[in-house]
């Protein structure tokens, strides 16, 4: 198992292998397909994507006495053309459920990311993981504003690793 806190280094993700557990700390922002198209465009954004870790996920209101309702992953394939730009930018981990493009994969090489894999299913589970979390971009979008989310051992497995690990054919 290897613990992670975020931001995270290009040293850092180049020792992750596919398969390997990982207990995730620190900021992880939330970000699903309307989310992503319009980071496209922003050229000063009110956090840093270095070493960031966006999460696939819109997260179900929270309940009276939470700080956020269910959380689970959302399907990835659908962010794949609009991933790359923000690895371009420094993200290094990207968390969803599901296979990716061979695009996608290939960038996660090339740019040195990561693609972590979240439990489809468990939501509920998940969001005990979420400490704290505020709206910093895209308030409109409701819950699928950009969401900062502080996070404690938020369990993901390694997908897709910088040496062409792949956990869905190895």
């Amino acid at each position: 198992m290897i613990r992670l806190k975020t931001p995270v280094s290009v040293e850092t993700v180049r020792t992750l292998k596919a398969g390997e557990k990982v207990l995730l700390s620190g900021t992880v922002y939330t970000a699903r397909d309307q989310a992503h198209i319009r980071l496209q465009n922003e050229t000063h954004l009110p956090f840093d994507l270095e070493g960031a870790a966006i999460y696939y996920v819109g997260p179900t209101p929270e309940r009276p006495g939470f700080v956020i309702g269910s959380s689970g992953p959302t399907s990835a394939y659908r962010m794949d053309g609009l991933a790359v730009p923000l690895i371009r930018r420094g993200v290094r981990i990207m968390i969803g459920k599901g296979d990716r493009s061979p695009a996608f994969i290939e960038a996660l090489k090339t740019l040195d990311a990561v693609y972590l894999m979240a439990t489809g299913g468990a939501g509920a589970l998940l969001a005990a993981c979420i400490k704290s979390k505020k709206v910093v971009l895209y308030e409109d979008l409701g819950t699928e504003a950009v969401h900062a989310l502080e996070v404690e051992d938020f369990p993901c497995y390694v997908a897709y690793d910088v040496h062409g690990g792949n956990l869905f054919k190895d």
